[in-house]
This record gives C-alpha cells, sequence and structure tokens, in this order.
C-alpha cells in the first residue's frame, strides 16, 4: 500500500452530533427566562449570605433543618423579590443594554400579569408559614423583600443618587435570616456579616455602574457614578471597599474563628483594595470590571471561609 493514501477501511468519517430537539430547546430557554427572571444568580449569592449567618450563629455546623429552612423558605422570598423587581422596572429596562433582553423586556413572557402574582406569593407563603413557629425568621424575610421591592425598587432607585446604599440593607436582612434560622438572630457575628454586607453591596454596584456608565446615562435612574466624574466614582468605591475589608479581617478575633478563616479573607482583601487603587488611578472600564469581579470573589471567599473556619473551630475545640 503506497504511503499517503486511505483504504476504505481507514478513512475517518466526520461524527455527526444532532442538533437539540424542539422540546430540548423549548425546555432550556424556559429555564434560561426562570433564572433571569427571578435573579437566580444573585439569589445564590443571598442565600449564600444566609448560610453564612446561620453558621456564625451556631458556631459551627447549623443543622440541615436550619439550612432547609434558610435555602428553602429564603430562596423563595429572594426569588419573589427579584422578579417583582423586574416587573415594576420591565417599562425601563429597555433603555440600557445591561437589561434589554430580560424576557419582560423582550416579549418573551407574553402575558406578564402573572409575574406579580406568582412573585408575591413566593414571598407571602414563608413569610406566613415560618411565623407560626419562628418569629425573627418571619421578620427578616418579610423586611428583605419590603426593603428591596418598596424602599429600593420603587422609591430610592428613581429618586437619589445614594440608592444603592440603603437598598444593601436587603442583603444585611438575609444574613439574619440565617441567624435567625438557628434561633440566635443577634449573634454577635452574624450582626457584624450583615454589616459587611450593607457596606459591599454599594461598591459592588458602582463599579458595575461605572462599568456600564454610558447606560445609565441614558436612562432614569440616578446611579452615583453618572453624576459624579469617574475618578469621584472611584473614591466612593474605596469609601465602602476599605470599612468592607477592614471589618471582614476584624472577624477572626471572633471566638468562633481564626486562622483557617483569616488567611483567605486577608488574601481576597488585598487583592480588592489593590484593584480599587488601580481603580483610582485609572477609572476605565477595564478596572470598574476588574473591581466588580474581585467583589463577587471576595464575599463568595469570605463566607465560604465562615463556614469552614467555624466548622473547623467547633472540631478542635
Amino acid at each position: 500500500m503506497a504511503l499517503g493514501k486511505t483504504t476504505d477501511q481507514t478513512r475517518i468519517h466526520p461524527v455527526k452530533v444532532s442538533a437539540p430537539t424542539k422540546e430540548q430547546a423549548g425546555w432550556r430557554k424556559t429555564m434560561q427566562t426562570i433564572v433571569v427572571l427571578f435573579k437566580l444568580r444573585i439569589v445564590f449569592l443571598l442565600l449564600m449570605a444566609a448560610t453564612g449567618g446561620a453558621f456564625l450563629a451556631a458556631g459551627g455546623w447549623p443543622g440541615f433543618a436550619a439550612l432547609g429552612l434558610v435555602w428553602g423558605f429564603g430562596g423563595m422570598a429572594a426569588a419573589g423579590a427579584s422578579a417583582l423587581n423586574q416587573y415594576w422596572e420591565r417599562n425601563t429596562d429597555g433603555d440600557m443594554g445591561r437589561t434589554e433582553k430580560r424576557p419582560l423586556v423582550t416579549g418573551e413572557i407574553e402575558d406578564p400579569r402573572w409575574v406579580p402574582v406568582v412573585a408575591s406569593l413566593l414571598i407571602i407563603v414563608p413569610v406566613i408559614i415560618t411565623f407560626t413557629f419562628n418569629h425573627p425568621l418571619s421578620f427578616f424575610l418579610a423586611l428583605g423583600a419590603f426593603i428591596y421591592v418598596c424602599i429600593y425598587t420603587i422609591w430610592l432607585k428613581p429618586r437619589t443618587l445614594l440608592n444603592i446604599v440603603i437598598g444593601g440593607a436587603a442583603g444585611s436582612a438575609a444574613v439574619l435570616t440565617g441567624s435567625a434560622a438557628v434561633g440566635n438572630w443577634s449573634d454577635p457575628g452574624a450582626l457584624i456579616l450583615s454589616l459587611i454586607l450593607f457596606l459591599w453591596t454599594p461598591f459592588h454596584f458602582w463599579s458595575l455602574a461605572l462599568l456600564y456608565r454610558d447606560d445609565y446615562a441614558k436612562s432614569d435612574v440616578p446611579m452615583l457614578p453618572v453624576h459624579t466624574t469617574p475618578q469621584q466614582a472611584a473614591w466612593w468605591v474605596m469609601s465602602h471597599t476599605l470599612p468592607t475589608a477592614v471589618f471582614g479581617v476584624m472577624m477572626t478575633f471572633l471566638p468562633t474563628l481564626g486562622i483557617v478563616y483569616l488567611i483567605p479573607v486577608a488574601i481576597v482583601s488585598a487583592d480588592l483594595f489593590w484593584k480599587n487603587v488601580k481603580l483610582i488611578q485609572d477609572p476605565s472600564p477595564k478596572h470598574a470590571k476588574a473591581v466588580f469581579m474581585a467583589s463577587n470573589i471576595y464575599l463568595l471567599v469570605l463566607l465560604l471561609a465562615i463556614c469552614i473556619g467555624t466548622v473547623t473551630h467547633a472540631w478542635f475545640a
């Protein structure tokens, strides 16, 4: 057989990849719509914050029952509030490239009248059920939804540059749902973590607003980075980044945390601070995106370190 030739037995045939069926494509589209409408990515971060509050209040493993309350009822309430937020802003989201593809904007949801009904039930049902056996948990579930929908979305967001400062209290309420689920909502560690969430939220969203500054300028939302210079906005970001990092590191001195917590939190705190310094030096979209991404990493590492640190301390105590 001559070199460079192939026989029928050795000829390689391309592998045919079948296209997804209409049913598969429809299912994927439905799931994508649910993820966007109920902001499940943000809900996940809120539930992680609540989980951190539960671990702190329990001084270790809070138990499956408490975590079930947090992830089940907390997830329902957070998803419901997120959907109400999108329903309220459905007529203005089309002004921004970041939100113009939301299902209530594109018409993907042809009849949106069911959205506020389902969203309200997602909030009301867990609040009523938990009220029968855990009043603090019920209160913080309701408080978080009320702050996000009524205080932030309806009242503050269209009226003031500092809208997200008060809106950050919704994340604080999420932390306290976790500590309430284990029967110790006023635990000092949980209260400090709720303060961290309150400080973290503004610089997280301000760095995003710097990234999408032109989009926000075209909308009627008075976000602070649009009404200041980019460098002034970068300093506003730092005014919340620095105390967030400081309080995060100081949590090491809680009796339920230690070196296992400190090492990863110190690393991500230093990284977040340095990226904010570079944003001040050059308040460009590139550095705004870097701070935004670092803020997500910071929060996730902080909450995981809390969970691991409290459990590790409980094992060796």
